[in-house]
């Protein structure tokens, strides 16, 4: 006998979502955001919703277009078109005209290395062109309820129609890491791309230091995502970090050089975490394999006329840490059969 039924668990708490904390973090960047990656739940924001300009965190949306557009084993030529509009002073991989590298590669070399021709090459292989990958681009944050953004290129060359503010970069995040693929490139520590046609074998450093072990802003519970900066953009960062059962993704734009040398964004991101972790957690409200009700079954034999219904997943929910005990109440379809 099969029980086919709907389960909703209402649930409230006593904390606010829009909890105005980054205010109060002593945070040094000019917009910051973190939020629930799960739910979309905001635990703590600084004028989130200001137009701020995103440098190479805009490479998260144009990486997960590629993938979901292509397979990873494309092989992809590169072009001296692609190459050359990447202006002086931007990072690159050095990528040679006539050279064949694989989606994959280029997505590594692209997300780890940061390096702003790849997203040209991958433009142009999904668009034909950086103009009609833009459209693509503004198609996609549309989908994702990005509405206060719009982007003109693949890697987040200045340009001040280019803008994004910290909630949208959030969401964006939040929909990037829903992909495997996406969230195992950007966890990379480095990346190696094989010998080529053109190059000879190549290792790169993540730029993003919360997941240098041996760097002073190393961050454990680190799993991404992507670093950025452009003199007009400061120093970004979109970070993601897990730990016991509560992931969040946390977002810093705007980030000033300090007199002291130290990095304000992976500081600030630090600070995010912490006071994450520190003041939320995931409350388990009903544990898998629970009977939840004992139900009737109309028409139903002897051995089988009451019959429990039983849990077949952990019911989870964010909650404060020292607030008040959650309530929640199990609603169950009237028609059961």
């Amino acid at each position: 006998i099969f029980i086919i039924t709907t389960l909703t668990i209402l649930a409230s708490t006593s904390y606010a979502a829009n909890d105005e904390a980054g205010n109060s973090l002593s945070l040094s960047a000019e917009a910051a955001i973190v939020i629930d990656a799960d739910t979309g739940t905001v635990l703590a924001h600084k004028n989130s919703t200001k137009k701020m300009y995103p440098a190479s965190t805009t490479k998260i949306l144009t990486a997960i277009i590629a993938i979901e557009k292509c397979n990873l084993d494309d092989v992809v030529e590169a072009h001296q078109s692609a190459i050359s509009q990447i202006p002086a002073g931007y990072s690159s991989a050095y990528i040679k005209d006539g050279e064949k590298l694989t989606v994959e590669e280029l997505l590594k070399v692209f997300l780890v290395h940061s390096a702003n021709e790849a997203g040209v090459i991958l433009a142009e292989h999904i668009s034909g062109s950086t103009s009609e990958f833009a459209n693509l681009m503004n198609e996609k944050l549309k989908e994702i309820g990005a509405t206060n953004s719009h982007f003109l290129n693949p890697s987040g060359i200045h340009n001040e129609n280019h803008y994004t503010t910290a909630e949208d970069l959030a969401k964006i995040a939040q929909y990037c890491m829903k992909n495997k693929t996406f969230r195992d490139i950007v966890s990379m520590k480095s990346c190696t791309i094989n010998k080529t046609n053109k190059s000879e074998k190549r290792t790169y450093k993540n730029t993003n230091e919360l997941l240098n072990p041996s760097s002073q802003y190393y961050v454990a519970e680190c799993v991404g995502i992507k670093t950025g900066y452009t003199t007009e953009a400061k120093n970004c960062l979109v970070s993601a970090f897990t730990k016991d059962g509560l992931s969040i993704i946390g977002v810093i734009l705007g980030a000033p050089d300090l007199p002291s040398g130290k990095s304000s964004r992976f500081l600030d991101s630090k600070t995010l975490c912490n006071y994450t972790y520190s003041n939320f957690a995931i409350e388990n409200l009903a544990k898998k394999g629970s009977s939840i009700k004992n139900i009737e079954i109309e028409n139903g034999t002897d051995e089988t006329k009451n019959l429990d219904l039983i849990l077949e997943r952990d019911v989870t929910m964010l909650s404060k840490i020292g607030g008040v005990d959650t309530s929640y109440e199990i609603t169950l379809n009237n028609e059961i059969s």
